[in-house]
């Protein structure tokens, strides 16, 4: 038990589960309303105009035309087959993260199937269609993993490239969309691949942005009284190493450790919500990490 200011906090597993649990379910709800977005906008932008970029929706796009198999379907087939992949090569703590989602996001295109019922959209402006679309996929995508989940597909397929490839994330998802997209030049044609290839830019950039940051990691640099404290949650809790760097104060000449650790970005608010809980007078910056090298 560790005493912090004037109360005194145990760095145990309850702990861990409360700084887990407190924003839960405004995490579900984040994650329910991100899977809506994206579901609405392939239902209604880009399953009736055959644009393919990338994952199980590219996938059920090109099936769906071929074979009229309903889209909802063939994501539901796909989905459990990658999340018996990940169980095998990833485990089943990163399977689980995916689990949810996987579950909800054909459940939420099956519903929104008939949407398209009531919006109708002038396919002689598909550029203009296509970028609200990607918007409105874009923001809905950067929910889901600002909350910390994912919807399966081919997410998992790209931590398995990387993991096996020993290339970055970014990498791997260029080389397994890429394949899908290249598919979908040789089904629908060279037009519809650059709108494609429009809509992926865009809806990456703006995930990037909804998550906070256009990092796959973020750099914490903390200086607390409560140095032993935030250590072992880092360590213990988090699973994440760390360094410590030895700094003076400017104007006070003080001698103070500086906490260094580089955390994926979906962990962010895990660790900036534990550091103010344990120390509510922390000081400490937060910047992009735009590659980590040397360290798992």
């Amino acid at each position: 038990m560790f005493k912090f200011g004037r109360k005194k906090i145990k760095i145990d597993d309850a702990f861990f589960q409360r700084i887990n649990q407190k924003y839960k379910i405004r995490r579900y709800i984040e994650l329910i309303i991100g899977v809506f977005l994206i579901a609405v906008s392939f239902n209604c932008f880009f399953l009736p105009n055959d644009i393919v970029f990338g994952g199980v929706s590219g996938i059920s796009i090109i099936i769906n035309h071929f074979f009229g198999i309903d889209p909802s379907l063939v994501i539901t087939i796909l989905s459990i087959l990658l999340l018996i992949i990940s169980y095998l090569f990833l485990g089943k703590e990163r399977t689980f993260n995916s689990l949810l989602g996987t579950i909800l996001y054909p459940i939420f295109v099956k519903l929104t199937a008939h949407f398209t019922l009531f919006l109708h959209f002038d396919k002689t402006d598909l550029l203009l269609v296509m970028l609200f679309a990607a918007v409105i996929y874009g923001f809905g995508s950067g929910l889901i993993f600002r909350a910390g989940y994912t919807t399966g597909g081919t997410d998992i397929l790209n931590q398995i490239v990387s993991k096996y490839g020993k290339m970055s994330l970014g990498k791997a998802l260029v080389f397994t969309d890429g394949i899908i997209l290249t598919a979908g030049i040789f089904v629908f044609g060279p037009t519809k691949f650059l709108y494609a290839l429009i809509v992926l830019y865009i809806t990456s950039v703006l995930t990037d942005k909804v998550v906070l940051g256009i990092s796959d990691s973020k750099a914490f640099y903390i200086i607390t009284d409560e140095e032993k404290g935030v250590k072992e949650y880092i360590l213990k809790y988090l699973k994440h190493t760390l360094t410590i760097l030895e700094g003076i104060g400017g104007y006070s000449k003080k001698k103070q450790n500086v906490i260094m650790c580089i955390i994926p970005t979906k962990e962010y608010f895990k660790l900036k919500e534990a550091i103010l809980e344990i120390d509510k007078d922390a000081f400490f910056i937060v910047t992009d990490a735009y590659e980590v090298l040397g360290a798992e």
